[in-house]
């Protein structure tokens, strides 16, 4: 009796991983959406990758931030395939996903990026201007006249020690 109850359970076990099997399969193309970089500003670009052989044929990546993106192929990735988009000048700040469309398979990473306002916080500074401004010209004049004001008088004292 027991053996038989064994035999029924593990035939159940066995019939329900038989049918889970393709529809995990079914899930595994598309896969890995990646987004760099993860942190971008307003009208920033942005680089969308996929792995799957459907979208390696094409299929395109779409976001409330920057609309909508073609997918190629990556040269030498098999079937990983990456999209340029430039995310608007006017998206909100703040996580967006991202949904890859690749014949007819649909997937969604959600918060795959976030935008922000202004420039990239670069460590010990960044900024989202170029060039120096007056206050780094202003800093570096005084920095200029320190040094010429501490040669010369080093040079003075040097001069009035050798006559001594």
């Amino acid at each position: 009796m027991r053996t038989t109850r064994a035999l029924a359970v593990s035939a159940v076990a066995v019939a329900a991983v038989g049918f889970a099997a393709p529809a995990a399969s079914a899930l595994a193309d598309p896969s890995n959406i990646t987004a760099v970089p993860d942190v971008v500003p307003r009208g920033g670009m942005l680089t969308i990758t996929v792995d799957g052989s459907k979208c390696a044929s094409g299929g395109t990546a779409t976001s409330d931030a920057f609309g909508s993106a073609g997918f190629t192929p990556v040269p030498g990735g098999g079937t990983t395939a990456s999209a340029d988009a430039t995310v608007h000048e006017d998206a909100r700040p703040g996580a967006h996903d991202v949904s890859v469309n690749c014949d007819g398979a649909t997937l969604t990473r959600p918060a795959a990026f976030t935008v922000i306002h202004g420039g990239v916080r670069g460590g010990l500074g960044g900024a989202s201007q170029t060039g120096a401004t007056p206050t780094d010209m202003a800093i570096g004049g005084a920095l200029v006249a320190s040094a010429l004001i501490g040669g010369g008088v080093f040079w003075l004292r040097r001069r009035s020690e050798s006559r001594a």
